[in-house]
């Protein structure tokens, strides 16, 4: 069975104390310490002893007759004074035995000590308010107990499963009921949970909730510190948290349990978090499945400038990401790095608006291309960004230039950035893929050569009519004499029914190949 906070009874407090229904029969009257009834009531204690200060540990609420104080305001002032150093959460006075009303040297000294005081002006059998709330109070203590080992139990059946980050943030988020942020020590985002727009609400703000997460524990805010051997490398914040206090560190207690497991089993790669990130929030913005401006707070969450900025959007062809991380952290470019499909990486530059853009981005594929080799990377790029809502069409557009070259690239001669200008054709050919009547074109054109599969004669075809048909160096990348050369394109022609010396034709095999190749991707 799984247990959710809904199941937990609320945290008892003075004030919720004296609204349970024995309580209000003795009709109960708040006479000191009004504005502090929102303390916790952990026990309740049944004390007529002068001294009871010393049998107490803390919260909790006691009940008296004041027999043994009648006639000593002396004592009476000091019972008071004892409470307050013990930190008892309240005392309640039965009237009638000792006191017709509320002794003013007591009201007084619960007012300057800040300690609820209340008065019961009926016979009120002090069992029974002990009883109700001593079996509230361990249903909650045995609620809270069987929450903190489920909630054990299924994280750590998720870690076993191999379960993301992201799953064992939702079930913690399932739970709470609110919000969940992990943090490294900087207070970026690594990770986020719970309802979509609760989230945002969080992350909007999210600088001067750092900060308030980052000290004292107030209005639901609960935090738990990520680490082990003695060394901090995160948090995990629950914010906005509404159960009661301790029942929120139990949980987020368990959930920072788990997180750090899940790193160790994960070879303690904590920057794979601010990879996953990074990843999920570019996902996002190049599907366009979710508006930019939502996607705002949890860019800047990430670290992000984005304020007054040029967001550059490319998009890097077989590039290794922590590599790409390194270089931005070596040139000191802010952006967020991801893995996207098929073996592309998107690079989301963000810089000020007083920087060459346009140079920063070719300085940076420079780079790139200096350490891996040209013939293995292929930066693309769409122009610069000044607005956030027109990212996500930058980097589709990226997307697009890297997807029409990168089966181009070895027989091309590329700017270090190559740009929507620069593919061309080609470009329009992507596009226009999934079109039925241009997949018939391709079809038609080169069912000589499709029939045969012959991908010999298709690579010699494809490097021919990319290099402008220059016999000299398509006969050099295939590592073939100009005579093999000529007798492979003399079979192409025949098979294709062409003359690819005419340029009509040339143009129309070389539309219909790039249309079979960016179907093939």
């Amino acid at each position: 069975m799984t247990i959710t906070l809904d199941s937990l009874e609320p945290a008892l407090s003075v004030r919720q104390v004296l609204t349970l229904e024995r309580v209000l029969a003795g009709e109960p009257e708040v006479v000191a310490g009004a504005q502090h009834l929102d303390r916790p009531v952990r026990w309740v204690h049944v004390a007529e002893a002068a001294d009871v200060g010393v049998m107490l540990t803390g919260g909790e609420m006691v009940l008296t007759t004041g027999v043994l104080l009648a006639g000593d305001e002396d004592k009476q002032a000091e019972y008071v004074r004892s409470l307050h150093r013990a930190e008892a959460a309240a005392v309640v006075l039965g009237l009638g035995r000792a006191f017709p009303a509320a002794p003013d040297v007591m009201r007084r000294a619960a007012e300057r000590c800040g300690l609820p005081m209340v008065v019961l002006h009926r016979p009120f059998p002090f069992a029974e308010l002990t009883e109700e709330v001593q079996s509230r109070l361990v249903r909650r203590k045995f609620a809270a107990v069987s929450l903190s080992e489920a909630v054990r139990t299924e994280l750590t059946a998720l870690i076993t499963a191999g379960a993301p980050l992201q799953r064992l943030l939702d079930e913690v988020a399932r739970h709470s009921a609110c919000p969940v942020v992990v943090t490294n020590l900087a207070h970026r985002v690594l990770g986020t949970a719970g309802e979509r727009p609760a989230v945002d609400d969080v992350l909007r703000d999210w600088e001067r909730i750092a900060r308030q997460a980052g000290g004292v524990e107030g209005d639901g805010w609960i935090r738990a510190e990520l680490g082990g051997r003695g060394e901090r490398w995160g948090r995990i914040v629950l914010c906005g948290y509404r159960g009661d206090t301790a029942t929120g560190r139990l949980l987020a207690d368990r959930a920072a349990e788990a997180l750090v497991l899940h790193r160790m089993l994960a070879g303690g790669a904590a920057c794979s978090w601010e990879e996953q990130s990074a990843q999920s929030l570019l996902t996002d913005l190049v599907s366009g499945v979710v508006p930019a401006r939502q996607l705002l707070p949890r860019a800047r969450a990430a670290g992000l400038p984005v304020n007054r900025r040029t967001f550059v959007p490319l998009v890097v062809r077989d590039g290794d990401p922590a590599r790409l991380e390194r270089l931005l952290r070596l040139l000191g470019l802010p952006g967020l790095v991801a893995e996207l499909a098929d073996g592309a990486t998107a690079v989301l530059l963000s810089l000020p608006r007083d920087q060459d853009a346009g140079a920063l981005a070719v300085h940076f594929a420079t780079r790139l291309r200096t350490e891996t080799g040209p013939e293995h990377t292929v930066v693309a790029a769409a122009e610069p960004r000044a607005a956030w809502d027109d990212v996500p069409t930058g980097l589709r557009e990226a997307q697009h230039v890297a997807d029409a070259v990168a089966d181009s690239c070895a027989v091309l001669d590329l700017p270090p950035v190559v740009r929507l200008k620069d593919v061309h054709l080609r470009g329009l050919i992507r596009l226009l893929r999934d079109d039925p009547h241009v997949q018939s074109f391709a079809e038609r054109e080169l069912d000589g050569l499709l029939r045969e599969t012959d991908e010999d004669l298709l690579s010699v075809l494809r490097t021919y009519l990319a290099t402008g048909r220059n016999k000299s160096r398509t006969a050099q990348l295939h590592h073939v004499s100009r005579p093999a050369l000529y007798r492979r394109l003399e079979s192409i022609q025949a098979r294709l029914g062409v003359d690819l010396d005419d340029f009509e034709q040339a143009a129309s095999v070389h539309i219909a190949l790039l249309a079979h190749d960016a179907q093939q991707q």
